[in-house]
């Protein structure tokens, strides 16, 4: 009796399981696609436009100095055919990231590149998240410049030349307050191959990029590597006041735009690069661990849910598949064994088509896909960590610095 309870609820936990995949592959917002980038550039170098509107860029850094060296000089040197200023702030570095971004400033300036000034960051008040508060010192610094655009950028953030260009006229031509782009995070180690890939497919889960950029949709978010805000509509939604606790910055600022009326926009590229690494599986580990329970509000039933449904979504299929196949193999037949078989078939086959277009994004093999279960549970595994770190008194930080708790 306990037995057979036991198969049909796995026939039945399959069943749900493969007709949510069925959902999230045909009617979710497309997220598993890869084809949200920003339209090709036109032949002619500046569009002919006159003039072209003022950028500042704005570089949070804490402790970058190893970094600057091989991304500043890329961001100084844009090819942008209107102003472009970079305000770099300085947030309480104990490693020489002044000296350093001071000296690849000079050296820009006599190349031609955009000037740069060095902000000293304030000590940070109390309510304000680390990475927040500089940004908005660089935003305080930049505000009587007359910018038309403002650009977020982190300092391990590399540019291809016409980057910038290609933001501002994507926001000019298709009239969006915001446009930002996924940095291409590095895929190079072991296990940068095995958990970057699946952490931008579960972000494009939960925020489908063309839900995002449909106005009507109520989905927002951005990337914080990469965000170019029309100064006007930032100055509307009351700047980064409002947001000044986000501890993820780039869905808050995402979402108190979006929230005001404006048009925003979410994409890929291969064009803007992250150059931090992840050389071991205990950083990128922190790097997840650290923010996954603030993005469910620290709340233990999202928690819960969370975990049950990333078991319910990649867990079941494989092991019902698995289940079916060795009740079969036994001698065990019946309507649940092959429910269970079945659906637990779909399931795993969908998942693993879906994450297919990603791999191909970061060039590798599509025979990892078949894996994507596993790395759903080590994702699962660093969520419940995130939530033990915030209950444990292990605040998240920002390069180093901890986070007021919450």
């Amino acid at each position: 009796m306990c037995q057979a309870a036991g198969v049909l609820g796995l026939a039945i936990a399959c069943a749900v399981s493969a007709a949510a995949w069925v959902y999230l592959v045909a009617a979710h917002g497309s997220f598993w696609r890869t084809g949200e980038r920003l339209p090709p550039r036109p032949a002619a170098a500046t569009d002919g436009r006159t003039p072209w509107p003022a950028v500042v860029a704005v570089v949070p850094a804490r402790n970058e100095a190893d970094s600057l060296p091989g991304t500043l000089p890329a961001l100084l040197a844009q090819e942008y055919p209107g102003p472009l200023r970079v305000f770099l702030v300085d947030d309480g570095s104990d490693d020489g990231t002044a000296a350093v971004a001071a000296e690849l400033g000079e050296k820009a300036a006599r190349d031609g590149g955009a000037p740069l000034t060095v902000v000293s960051g304030r000590p940070r008040p109390d309510g304000w998240a680390g990475k927040v508060w500089a940004m908005s010192q660089g935003l305080a610094a930049a505000v009587d410049t007359g910018t038309a655009y403002v650009l977020f950028t982190d300092a391990d953030i590399t540019w291809a030349p016409t980057a910038l260009r290609d933001l501002v006229r994507a926001a000019e031509d298709d009239d969006r307050a915001l446009v930002s782009q996924m940095a291409l995070l590095r895929a190079e180690t072991a296990w940068e191959r095995v958990i970057v890939p699946a952490f931008v497919y579960f972000f494009a889960q939960l925020y489908p990029f063309r839900k995002v950029n449909n106005p009507k949709s109520r989905t927002s978010a951005g990337a914080g590597g990469c965000m170019l805000i029309r100064a006007e509509a930032l100055k509307r939604a009351g700047g980064l006041e409002p947001m000044r606790g986000a501890l993820i910055d780039d869905v808050a600022l995402g979402t108190l735009l979006k929230k005001d009326g404006n048009r925003i926009w979410l994409g890929l590229t291969a064009d803007i690069r992250s150059d931090r690494p992840y050389p071991s599986l205990a950083s990128l580990w922190h790097m997840i661990a650290r923010s996954a329970y603030v993005q469910l509000r620290y709340n233990p039933f999202l928690l819960a849910g969370t975990l049950a449904g990333l078991l319910l979504l990649y867990a079941v299929p494989p092991a019902g598949l698995i289940a079916a196949l060795i009740a079969v193999a036994v001698g065990s037949t019946g309507t649940a064994v092959a429910v269970t078989g079945i659906a637990g078939l779909l399931g795993w086959a969908l998942m693993t088509a879906s994450y297919g277009p990603m791999l191909r994004f970061y060039r590798l093999s599509p025979l990892r896909a078949p894996a994507l279960p596993l790395i759903a549970l080590l994702y699962a595994a660093m969520t419940a960590d995130s939530a033990r770190r915030h209950y444990s008194g292990r605040a998240v930080s920002w390069r180093g610095r901890a986070a007021d708790r919450v």
